[in-house]
Parts: structure tokens; C-alpha cells; sequence
């Protein structure tokens, strides 16, 4: 079954989505090929890193910052993920984005997205730097030399933009969101009981199902 996810590299969100969606499937019994919608939080990011993640959500939120950073934390821990906020320092992700896309393109979008997931959550990399995303591609199996081509030239840029357009177009403004067998976008971060279901419940929608 195909599974569409607008994510972006920076969100912890995101990362713990992909956690709860491959136990869902697990759980559920139906396999999921995930097809990853490039949305990026910070278009005007730049390639340097500046604040980190939790010192933003301070400058968000305030009094209530430790409480989210705290929850957010605990979250990804119970998911088996270290999410480092204090040092994870969110840059522009669109070359990620396309490194995606050219995992997408050799059927390794998924091992790419987990490698710039964890580089960025819980290495503390920047994943806006072309040496640690050539790295990282290598990392995910990628071909050195079509990593090596795409971050010297413009491949997959309209794909990410295209990917942007179809957010708009479905109304979507944050990130994750899953699209499952044509249904209307939802949030991806859902339990893993409740994800397990709508897999079944797509599943049992489509023919032969």
C-alpha cells in the first residue's frame, strides 16, 4: 500500500510519525511504501546554523517552552529516538529535500529520509551542508557519484517544488500530514493503535482487499 507524507527533515515530528507509521504497519499486518512529500519549514533558512530547535520554541512559546521541549523529548524517547533540541539547529533543508527525491528515484527514499532524520535529531549535523549531505547520501546507499551530480546541480529541484505546490493545493500548512489510498489529508502523528487501523481500514478499501 502506498502512503503519501509531507514531512521535512527539521521536524521532530516527522521523525516520530515515521516510527509510529512502521509499527502501525507491523501492527496491522500491511506493508507501506512511503512516498515522501518534500515540505520545508523554513524556505528562507540558510545553510548556517543559528538558534537552536529548543531555544526557538523558547522565543515561541515562553512560559510554556520547557513543558514542549520536555514533551517532545519524551515522545521521541518512547519511540526509541534521541531528539536533541538543545543542539539540533534547524537550516535551509531544501538540498535535503532533493537528496530525497534522488533516494525516491532508486527506490531508497525511506533509508535516506531515516539518514538525514537522525543526522539532523540526533547528531546535531547540518543538513544544509554539502559535504555532510554527500556524506549522508553515501550512508544511505545512495551512489556516490548521482549523490556527487545532484548537490552540484539543480536535479530534483521542481520536485520539491512541485511537492510545496501540492501542499497548497491540498491545504496543508504544517508537517507531518499522510495521505492513505486517496483519503483526505490527516496528521501523521497519531497513535500507533489508531494509525494500524485507517492502514486496515485503506486496506481493506482497495480492489482485492
Amino acid at each position: 500500500m502506498q502512503i503519501e507524507i509531507h514531512a521535512d527533515v527539521l521536524c521532530p515530528w516527522s521523525y516520530i510519525a515515521k516510527r509510529r507509521l512502521e509499527a502501525a504497519s507491523a501492527l496491522a499486518g500491511t506493508p507501506v511504501t512511503t512516498v515522501w512529500r518534500s515540505f520545508e519549514l523554513s524556505p528562507e533558512g540558510g545553510p548556517m546554523p543559528g538558534d537552536s530547535a529548543a531555544d526557538m520554541i523558547r522565543q515561541w512559546r515562553g512560559d510554556a517552552a520547557e513543558a514542549r521541549i520536555n514533551e517532545i523529548m519524551s515522545l521521541g524517547a518512547a519511540e526509541g529516538i534521541r531528539l536533541d533540541l538543545e543542539n539540533a539547529r534547524p537550516v535551509n533543508s531544501f538540498n535535503a529535500h532533493r537528496l530525497v527525491h534522488l533516494g525516491a528515484a532508486v527506490g531508497k527514499a525511506d533509508a535516506v529520509m531515516e539518514r538525514l532524520l537522525r543526522a539532523y535529531h540526533s547528531e546535531a549535523q547540518n543538513i544544509a551542508n554539502l559535504g555532510v549531505l554527500d556524506r549522508l547520501g553515501r550512508e544511505a546507499g545512495l551512489e556516490p557519484s548521482a549523490v556527487a551530480e545532484l548537490l552540484v546541480g539543480k536535479d530534483f529541484a521542481d520536485a520539491v517544488r512541485a511537492d510545496r505546490r501540492l501542499a497548497v493545493e491540498r491545504g496543508i500548512s504544517g508537517v507531518p500530514v499522510m495521505v492513505l489510498a486517496g483519503a483526505a489529508p490527516t496528521s501523521a502523528v497519531k497513535q500507533v493503535e489508531e494509525l494500524a487501523g485507517l492502514l486496515r481500514q485503506a486496506a481493506g478499501s482497495q480492489p482485492g482487499g
